[in-house]
């Protein structure tokens, strides 16, 4: 007769603990964000009471992380800017959509980090991290973002950084015509292990980097994600009207002012061009992996009229995104090269 009150007890202490878990969860999804909310009815049917089921706060921090990821202040307007690039003593704002109680912290990333594993609230020394979003005791790595610290101009020295030849930029210790001319406020550290870091979608670090000196480590470049966004966003556009972007070939990214000045063929470049500036690259489409621009048009002939496939599709890109207006310069194939397009952000319209 003992053992019906014994089994009716049982049977209230599991009611009252199954009880505790679902007002938890009604708690949660109650006070959490849309995204949040999102996140937590995903994993609602998962057993509560699995051993291997994680608490709350983790599936927050995982819908925190997709919220991160794509957002637009760091990935572009595309989406698929990989970088955010920042001088010294810049701050890093974190997202108004962020729950209140998740931060980020910042990793060294790569061999030539000082601490590996120390996380930071701000990265103040020059090189490459990795973004992290931390939420009490968990600690999330964002996927396929990475923040660049950058080096000073002022370590350079009689126109180098340590053995690196740079030169000097057009009006670097007096007024620029414009903003848009005014020099870097740094450089982006590349060396062998991280060259080929993924900086967007379809370019890495290396495709940014000055021909010449090859031999000479680290390497200095300037580099702005508005372009990368500008890039994306003409390859995503490419690919909408039926043209398939499956590998970029690069014929110039940065260019130090040294050798803009006398570096290679100068025949065509501009004394205040924007490769100067990091904001200008010179591409073409290869899908065959012939080294030459595709026959984009398919009339059977390689011509300017290919590389005005990529241009019709940049100026869409412009009209729809006035905030990335700059310039777009179809080149011919020639006896050195296929032709290719040039494209830049310089902040007003220019076409040739």
């Amino acid at each position: 007769m003992a053992a019906a009150p014994a089994g009716r007890r049982f049977d209230w202490i599991l009611r009252s603990v199954i009880s505790a878990f679902a007002v938890g969860w009604i708690f949660a999804i109650a006070t959490a964000t849309p995204e949040q909310s999102a996140a937590l009815r995903s994993r609602i049917s998962a057993n509560p009471l699995s051993p291997s089921s994680p608490p709350p706060n983790a599936y927050l921090l995982d819908a925190a992380l997709r919220e991160i990821a794509s957002k637009s202040d760091y990935a572009g307007i595309s989406g698929e800017v990989r970088v955010v690039v920042r001088a010294p003593g810049d701050t890093l704002q974190q997202p108004d959509s962020l729950p209140p109680d998740v931060s980020i912290g910042y990793s060294p990333a790569g061999p030539d980090s000082a601490a590996p594993g120390t996380v930071q609230t701000s990265p103040e020394t020059p090189g490459v991290w990795n973004m992290l979003l931390r939420m009490r005791d968990g600690i999330r790595v964002v996927p396929q973002m990475k923040v660049i610290t950058l080096v000073p101009l002022s370590e350079k020295r009689k126109g180098r950084i340590g053995s690196y030849l740079i030169g000097s930029w057009p009006n670097e210790t007096g007024k620029p015509k414009s903003p848009q001319y005014a020099p870097p406020r740094g450089l982006v550290r590349v060396t062998p292990q991280n060259q080929d870091i993924m900086v967007s979608e379809h370019f890495r670090l290396r495709d940014f980097l000055t021909k010449g000196q090859a031999n000479v480590w680290p390497k200095y470049v300037a580099m702005s994600p508005r372009l990368l966004d500008k890039l994306e966003l003409t390859i995503q556009e490419l690919e909408r009207s039926g043209q398939p972007v499956e590998h970029i070939g690069i014929i110039s990214g940065f260019r130090t002012p040294s050798y803009n000045e006398g570096g290679g063929n100068t025949a065509g470049r501009g004394a205040l061009s924007r490769h100067m500036y990091g904001d200008a690259m010179d591409w073409y489409i290869d899908n065959d992996r012939d080294g030459r621009m595709d026959d984009l048009n398919g009339d059977g002939r390689h011509d300017k009229k290919d590389p005005g496939v990529i241009g019709a599709a940049a100026e869409r890109v412009e009209r729809a995104h006035p905030e990335l207006v700059g310039g777009i310069g179809l080149y011919s194939p020639t006896g050195a090269h296929g032709g290719f397009i040039h494209i830049d952000t310089r902040g007003f319209r220019a076409r040739w």
